[in-house]
């Protein structure tokens, strides 16, 4: 290959390599887009954001769509919202659909309200177009007992003077949950729930729900109401239940009681015939004693056996004839 040919491709190679630089360093398209659409920016601003980390098209581009809507913005106030974390695109389209529906919403606060994670552009368009917001079921019991449950649907739109530390969805859902379930609780029978079911958004919309949201309830509207469970009669059924195990424990204990106090009595009983026996075994050493002291003869102490034996003779004279024994004599009379 010849030297001048050599000479050539690394002179091209080099200058590629320069322009890329150079371009990267130097957005000179993104500037002629800007002169083009009227936004007056210079090149040296361009590179001085390239130096301090910030992408010039993420500045450049939202500044000429604001630009050309009429909308009063300066490179300053794009640039310190970027360096801050925002969203510039999504403010300046907050900011457009803001002015095209009549809505006053400045910079200040629309980059407020994008730098505090709320969506500014969907909360402009919630302003033009409310939200529907339903609720899941909520189960409330009237005085009755019997259990209503009740799904409603809350129109919202946004209140952008309380985005920045307003509360959510959650707080209105919450709070017309609660809004349900005491106008269910204060009606003296469900049929009247069922009856009249705007009952329960007038005295919900009454409370003023909406304080302190990032919202306005434009209206609450009931989408269905059915009977549940009776409530009263399971709990009555409950407390009966309670109280039968509760008197079933108490006779369990009575019963115990008296089983031991009848171990008890036994006990005494077997104590009372041992202290018998004990007393019955002195009298054969009293006698003893009575024959060696000489307080009673021998015939004496004769005279007293033949009377236990006639007296045992008499006992077992007086005893009534079993029916077993009275039946084998019939049979071997029988027999004969």
């Amino acid at each position: 290959m010849e030297p001048t040919l050599i000479t050539v491709l690394l002179i091209a190679v080099v200058a590629i390599i320069v322009l890329s630089v150079f371009f990267s360093f130097f957005p000179v398209m993104l500037w002629i887009s800007a002169l083009a659409s009227g936004v007056r920016v210079g090149i040296i601003t361009l590179v001085a954001m390239r130096l301090r980390r910030v992408t010039p098209s993420r500045i450049v581009n939202p500044l000429i769509k604001a630009t050309k809507a009429g909308l009063q913005l300066t490179m300053n106030q794009l640039e310190s919202h970027f360096l801050a974390g925002g969203n510039v695109d999504r403010v300046v389209n907050a900011l457009i659909a803001a002015q095209r529906a009549n809505i006053p919403l400045e910079f200040e606060r629309a980059a407020a309200i994008d730098l505090a994670g709320r969506d500014v552009l969907q909360a402009v368009q919630m302003s033009v177009n409310p939200r529907v917001i339903e609720t899941p079921i909520v189960s409330a019991v009237a005085k009755d007992g019997i259990e209503v449950k009740v799904r409603a649907r809350v129109t919202v739109r946004a209140n952008i003077d309380r985005l920045v530390g307003g509360a959510g969805e959650e707080t209105i859902i919450a709070r017309v949950g609660e809004g349900i379930v005491s106008t269910n609780g204060s009606s003296n029978s469900h049929k009247d729930v069922l009856e009249n079911p705007d009952l329960i958004s007038r005295t919900v919309l009454s409370k003023g729900l909406d304080a302190g949201t990032a919202f306005e309830i434009l209206s609450i509207d009931i989408a269905d109401v059915d009977v549940g469970k009776n409530i009263g009669a399971f709990l009555q059924t409950e407390q009966a239940e309670a109280d039968k195990r509760i008197a079933q424990a108490k006779a369990e204990e009575r019963r115990a009681m008296a089983v031991a106090q009848e171990q008890e009595m036994k006990a005494r009983v077997v104590e009372m015939r041992a202290r018998v026996v004990e007393s019955e075994s002195q009298v054969p050493l009293a006698m003893a004693e009575a024959l060696r002291s000489g307080k009673i003869g021998v015939m004496d102490y004769m005279n007293l056996k033949n009377i236990e034996a006639d007296t045992q003779m008499r006992n077992t004279l007086g005893k009534p004839v079993e029916n077993t024994n009275s039946n084998d004599h019939g049979d071997s009379k029988n027999g004969r």
